[in-house]
């Protein structure tokens, strides 16, 4: 394998060298054609040709290709001049040599093109694993993408939660600084209370002495008394009640957020174990991925590489 990559390195340097010497496209065409064929035991081809020039379009390589096949063949003629040979039999070993050069340089190119057609079996087949796993990968990364999307929706629904959460632990204060506000002015009120019975016995006590209408007076306005201190225990009881049916409702309310706070942090959690499982896949099918390619490659190019040394062999020997 490294010996190919070098022998490809200094191809691709002496083509460099090639263009700057023959700045026109068929001369340098016609040189990088004897480059290969001779001093590297490359078997040109138009597509070969093209790729390592890049010059002009495909007809240019094709002809110049059929040209130097041509200007070999000739030359390849040997002609065996020998002065006990009659010029028949000169003419006829010539010709069966380059005969046999000719069969050579077929083989060499039918060994060339079943190399080709191996070589594009195993292109096709490294194309068709490389779309499934692209495949995979996609339907990974949509899975991804659906599970960072109910992750955003459940963080969104938290914090709609937790705002729902302030704002009853919010009324809960001050359903609390009401009552308290309640408590003392019921207090006051108390205090008001004793001190008006207290005021109304030291009364009751200055008018015992008198005459009966003054007993009746004490009597009417003692029950107008009692009645101001039910009214007012009614109000307290019923100020009572509502505070603590307050403190209960908002305490329930911030209950049943915390549990659904819960329940969406235990969501949320697997979520976003979901979410590692599923980049860790992503990671292992890139990895697969990544180590597949240089194995495909390096069995196409060893591939390629015994029919080309096979070539070489048989075109050193003709």
């Amino acid at each position: 394998m490294t010996d190919v990559a070098s022998d490809e390195v200094r191809l691709a340097a002496e083509i460099e060298r090639l263009k700057a010497e023959f700045p026109k496209t068929r001369e340098l065409y016609r040189e990088v054609c004897a480059l290969m064929f001779f001093r590297h035991g490359i078997t040109p081809t138009a597509n070969r040709l093209y790729q390592l020039v890049r010059r002009g379009s495909m007809s240019t390589p094709t002809a110049v290709l059929s040209e130097f096949w041509a200007t070999l063949r000739e030359k390849s003629r040997v002609r065996i001049e020998h002065a006990d040979l009659p010029e028949e039999l000169q003419g006829a070993a010539g010709e069966l040599i380059g005969a046999l050069w000719t069969r050579a340089t077929a083989a060499a190119q039918a060994s060339l093109e079943a190399l080709r057609l191996e070589v594009e079996d195993a292109r096709r087949a490294a194309e068709g694993a490389t779309a499934a796993v692209r495949t995979d990968l996609a339907h990974t990364e949509v899975a991804l993408e659906q599970r960072t999307a109910a992750l955003l929706t459940a963080q969104v629904r938290i914090q709609e939660l937790e705002q729902a959460q302030a704002a009853a632990a919010a009324t809960r204060g001050a359903l609390e600084a009401e009552l308290a506000r309640e408590r003392e002015a019921g207090g006051e009120r108390e205090t008001a209370l004793t001190q008006a019975r207290a005021e109304f016995a030291a009364e009751r006590d200055r008018l015992r002495a008198s005459a009966e209408l003054a007993e009746t007076r004490w009597q009417a306005a003692e029950k107008r008394a009692q009645l101001e201190i039910e009214r007012e225990r009614t109000a307290n009881a019923r100020l009572q009640r509502d505070a603590e049916a307050a403190t209960q409702r908002a305490a329930r309310t911030e209950d049943s957020a915390r549990a659904e706070i819960q329940a969406l942090q235990a969501q949320l959690g697997d979520l976003r174990h979901q979410v590692g499982m599923l980049e860790g896949r992503l990671d292992a099918l890139r990895s697969t991925r990544e180590a597949r390619v240089p194995e495909w490659e390096q069995g196409a190019a060893t591939a390629a590489a015994k029919p080309l040394r096979a070539a070489r062999k048989t075109g050193r020997k003709a």
